[in-house]
């Protein structure tokens, strides 16, 4: 595969998945874009990957589009760049849909469809001088693609002001914003998420990736009978589940769950 991309699962089943473009400020292009995507299908695919960090080499997480890549879309009908975008969009939701604990590790600057990326994260550390900017107005584009998952990282009525200034906007206020979970000084990146791994691993494998469904499947639904009895049949499979009968046989027991012993 290209190796603007590389992929690793270490010793814990968590696949790491570098943005490996220092030169360029890991900027993306198509070949990366179809990269990313394999990875991340892959990723979904490994029965024993249980978290993905997604990071970059270099002083910056990544600075969105590639200029040559961008230069060629320029010339593209419309149709073709339709079909660029799906490419991109696909990308996105690959990884916003992956049922593994997804976790961004994010510093200096991270522009354009970097923030797509850092949003479509379950989980994202930054560095306490990381900085973003949804940027795309300043080149006469939009950030389409990725608005989905910014809007509702971030909400409505910031993504208004945003995404038509262009403003560069600090870890801190993507902290307050939403965007990023946790802003640590960049020394603390690792460990930060080292700490937040630890802890998941502790958690039975399936209950997590079916805790992360749970919450695109309720949210926004009105709490009426219907959600009432959905949610009741969620748990009730999940409790005469291998995994569910397990964790709660080792909670009355009084001792550690299988997947604790891996």
């Amino acid at each position: 595969m290209h190796q603007d991309v590389t992929y690793e699962v270490d010793q814990r089943q968590v696949a790491l998945i570098t943005l490996n473009r220092a030169e360029k400020h890991n900027a993306f292009n198509d070949a990366m874009i179809s990269t990313l995507t394999h990875y991340f299908e892959k990723a979904a695919q490994d029965s024993q990957v249980r978290a993905v960090v997604l990071k970059a080499e270099g002083k910056s997480f990544s600075a969105g589009a590639d200029a040559q890549w961008m230069k060629k879309m320029a010339s593209y009908s419309e149709q073709e760049n339709h079909d660029d975008a799906m490419k991109l969009a696909t990308m996105l939701h690959t990884l916003y849909s992956l049922p593994k604990t997804t976790i961004a590790r994010v510093q200096g600057a991270a522009f354009g469809g970097a923030v797509g990326l850092i949003a479509c994260c379950d989980i994202a550390i930054g560095s306490k001088l990381s900085k973003f900017c949804l940027s795309e107005v300043k080149i006469g584009l939009i950030p389409a693609t990725i608005s989905p998952y910014v809007i509702e990282a971030m909400g409505t009525r910031v993504c208004r002001r945003y995404f038509q200034t262009a403003e560069v906007f600090s870890a801190r206020r993507a902290r307050r914003l939403g965007l990023l979970s946790e802003s640590v000084t960049e020394d603390e990146l690792d460990s930060t998420i080292d700490h937040i791994i630890h802890g998941l691993l502790k958690n039975g494998p399936q209950a997590v990736s079916q805790a992360k469904s749970l919450v695109e499947f309720v949210a926004n639904k009105p709490i009426n009978e219907t959600l009432m009895n959905e949610t009741s049949q969620r748990i009730a499979k999940v409790r005469v589940s291998e995994e569910g009968q397990e964790g709660l046989s080792a909670f009355l027991e009084k001792r550690v769950a299988r997947w604790q012993e891996q």
